[in-house]
């Protein structure tokens, strides 16, 4: 990137809150205007909601493959995992560049999702896997359309384009399975979560701790590792 990346303190504060309980007013705030383009709070919060959602979603992916029998659920998993890896690192490239901090865990309400699904089995957890992901995948779709019209820092378009992307893919072959519970999924997608702003935002990393990296679909068998980058 040309230039030097000009910040101020805000854009290194790591975001107080994610989600629908977001304050709106603060959004449009420009925090810092690097060469690419002015940096918001929305753009800032769209890069830690990507890369949350890639924290969750990716072990969700390769618990799929250990769990299905499913010939159409196992698909998904891996189409997850492939996706989720690419995103993230894009993510994490544009979150260099941009010098934003981002999570290595996901909000306390995506861990949640996490561990529901590792309890469950069988028809129980292909249904409840696909139709979680697909809702989660829909309600970041609006996010990120937001985000793309609205931003106007090159780094984020590029990054919005990617998610767009990703997440249509990751919605289709879910639905693929023909397990969605979409009942399930307009609620999910329409109510806002009456949880504790702690809940709904992923939790800082912890000062001087090496990023996490999720491993490329080549080597997904093992398991996520900290990188000595941000």
């Amino acid at each position: 990137m040309g230039g030097a990346v000009v910040t101020t303190l805000a854009s290194l504060l790591y975001p107080a809150m994610l989600g629908v309980q977001k304050v709106n007013t603060a959004q449009d705030r420009v925090i810092a205007t690097p060469a690419t383009g002015a940096l918001t709070e929305a753009d800032r919060d769209f890069v830690v909601k990507v890369r949350a959602a890639a924290l969750w979603e990716y072990p969700v992916g390769r618990m799929t493959l250990q769990k299905s029998r499913t010939k159409a659920v196992k698909t998904a998993g891996e189409r997850l995992i492939d996706g989720v890896a690419s995103l993230d690192a894009a993510c994490r490239h544009a979150a260099g560049l941009l010098d934003i901090t981002l999570p290595n865990q996901s909000s306390p309400q995506q861990q949640s999702f996490v561990f529901q699904l590792n309890a469950e089995s069988g028809e129980r957890f292909d249904r409840d896997m696909v139709t979680l992901v697909r809702a989660a995948n829909g309600q970041i779709l609006s996010t990120i359309a937001n985000v793309r019209t609205t931003t106007r820092n090159s780094l984020i378009r590029a990054l919005a384009d990617r998610a767009n992307d990703t997440v249509l893919e990751h919605i289709t072959v879910m639905e693929k399975t023909g397990l969605v519970d979409f009942d399930q999924v307009v609620v999910q997608e329409t109510t806002a979560p009456e949880l504790p702003a702690r809940d709904l935002t992923p939790p800082p990393p912890v000062a001087g701790q090496p990023q996490v990296v999720l491993p490329s679909p080549a080597n997904s068998a093992a398991s996520p590792s900290p990188s000595a980058g941000r």
